[in-house]
């Protein structure tokens, strides 16, 4: 049979592999933590093999899939352009460096803000062999996007990534200041990020800046209920808070939040929504410049 998609339920390299017929719907997919290819019909067989065999490494095994959970099920049903899964670290930028203004200032702060949340996405991104799971770039209607939402054994993080620039960062209740840069609301933007996907996921969802290449950070001490990371501590950060969910939880949650109609209203669903060409963050411009945090 030709004309099967595979496609990534992650990042790159790990997760699973889903095989799609041309209409999105799913006939198979590869797990490669336990290199089991599990096949929803034995009339896809074959082509299914055939589709995957570039990725194959080992020794595999063939078989109907195991009883699905629910959040098996509602995984099995998202069609590609409504997953939030594949997108990269800083994808909004990517896109917006493309096809954005030419103005070389504005171009420097994005390539900045885009080193930043890359790095900040790769390191998170490695933390999934230890339950976490993590989605980037996530639409957030009236707000921007989130950068990173992790979900893991800790709980859900609304993660707000910002270069440092080797510079000292100061944490306040309302603003942040790098260096001598003009002060930003960053730390309300975040609360009322967190406050959103709290009321989209129905779980509670925890505020956290993240601070990349800062020469140091000072957090002011009423700043309670937002989390500080940085790249160098951050997973020892998250391994040693107390654990709150366990991995069906996660795994549930994770299926909830990768689709665009857990974030979006009905009307702007759709394929216009997918990859780096979708409406970017700074369109509002979603709290970086906003002084008034909006």
């Amino acid at each position: 049979m030709r004309g099967l998609k595979v496609l990534p339920s992650g990042r790159p390299g790990r997760g699973r592999l889903y095989v799609s017929l041309p209409d999105g719907q799913a006939v198979a997919w590869y797990d490669r933590q336990t290199n089991r290819i599990s096949v929803l019909s034995d009339q896809h067989r074959e082509a299914v093999l055939a589709a995957l065999r570039p990725y194959l490494a080992g020794p595999y095994t063939v078989g109907p899939p195991p009883v699905p959970t629910p959040a098996d099920l509602r995984r099995l049903a998202l069609l590609p352009d409504e997953d939030l899964a594949p997108n990269r670290p800083g994808e909004a930028l990517l896109g917006e460096l493309e096809h954005g203004s030419a103005g070389s200032r504005a171009r420097h702060r994005l390539r900045q803000d885009l080193t930043a949340q890359q790095r900040m996405g790769d390191l998170l991104d490695s933390l999934e062999p230890d339950d976490w799971r993590v989605l980037h770039s996530v639409p957030l209607p009236g707000l921007g996007r989130i950068d990173h939402l992790l979900i893991g054994p800790a709980g859900i993080f609304c993660i707000r990534t910002l270069p440092g620039r080797r510079q000292r960062a100061a944490v306040g209740d309302l603003l942040l200041t790098v260096g001598r840069a003009e002060p930003r609301p960053d730390p309300r933007w975040i609360r009322r990020g967190a406050a959103a996907a709290t009321r989209a996921l129905a779980a509670p969802v925890l505020p956290a800046l993240a601070l990349v290449d800062a020469s140091r950070i000072e957090v002011a001490p009423t700043v309670r209920d937002i989390r500080i990371l940085e790249p160098a501590t951050a997973a020892a950060h998250l391994a040693a808070a107390p654990t709150t969910l366990k991995p069906p939880d996660i795994e549930a949650l994770f299926t909830q939040a990768r689709t665009t109609r857990t974030w979006l209203p009905p009307h702007l669903h759709g394929p216009h929504l997918h990859g780096p060409h979708r409406t970017s963050r700074r369109t509002a411009p979603a709290g970086r410049r906003d002084k008034n945090g909006a």
